[in-house]
């Protein structure tokens, strides 16, 4: 069991993002897998995050239970079946190094999209094969670093659904994803008597989270909050890069 106190305090602030996530700030749970992989390696910390999110996921789906598109899980969820099982086939055969630096790549892509990226209006219906091949993109992107948003919302947002319409949706695709992971969590060995008592210490925080999340895209400013958790993002990838980088040098 992990006793740094400083890692107790990020691991609840990781937590809290997600739940912020799952309650409206779609996003904001980017900040969570980075964050603890500063104190262990990438897969054990998504291990240790998957019983939470499932927990929140169950919450999150029933909150949303009214307001999301069948037509995308559709098209997206056969593709994030194929995602899954690719990303449990390159796990076996990486290092941690490998899978903390491309967590940091990965997690700067989205931050530098989000901030330099033109919005596109698009009216036109988007292919079914697009939308296999972006579940797809993002269920491997989610399953080998917990970094799932960029692909969805490469084909989800020029559809311009509306805010909560776009979250249900972004809800139930992660939902089903994170059920789909847990098999490939335990073949890898990353499941541990000690991830499970460090998760179920942090549930009662996941569970508080997602209700703050609903209670908070009411009230806060969008863009301010984003603007934040961005800042944060690319901080943190820049210390992952880094270490993940040395590592791969010292051929760890």
């Amino acid at each position: 069991m992990i006793t740094d106190p400083l890692f107790w305090l990020l691991a609840v602030v990781a937590v809290t993002s997600l739940g912020l996530s799952k309650g409206g700030f779609a996003g904001a749970g980017m900040i969570a897998t980075p964050l603890m992989s500063l104190f262990m390696p990438p897969l054990q910390a998504a291990a240790l995050l998957l019983p939470i999110q499932i927990v929140q996921d169950v919450l999150a789906c029933w909150m949303f239970r009214k307001t999301y598109s069948a037509w995308n899980l559709k098209v997206m969820l056969p593709g994030a079946l194929l995602g899954v099982g690719a990303a449990w086939i390159l796990a076996a055969h990486v290092s941690d190094s490998f899978i903390r630096l491309m967590l940091g790549v990965v997690s700067i892509l989205f931050v530098l999209h989000a901030w330099f990226a033109k919005p596109r209006a698009n009216d036109a219906v988007p292919s079914a094969r697009a939308g296999t091949f972006w579940g797809g993109c993002a269920a491997f992107t989610s399953a080998i670093c917990q970094a799932g948003n960029p692909p969805f919302q490469m084909f989800v947002l020029p559809q311009n659904l509306d805010k909560m319409t776009y979250v249900g949706t972004f809800v139930m695709f992660f939902g089903v994803v994170n059920a789909l992971k847990v098999v490939p969590y335990f073949a890898l060995g990353q499941f541990s008597s000690q991830n499970f008592a460090m998760s179920l210490m942090l549930i009662p925080v996941a569970t508080a989270a997602n209700y703050l999340g609903v209670w908070l895209v009411k009230r806060t400013p969008t863009v301010l909050f984003y603007r934040i958790a961005h800042v944060l993002i690319f901080l943190i990838s820049l210390e992952l890069i880094r270490a993940g980088f040395l590592g791969m040098i010292r051929g760890g």
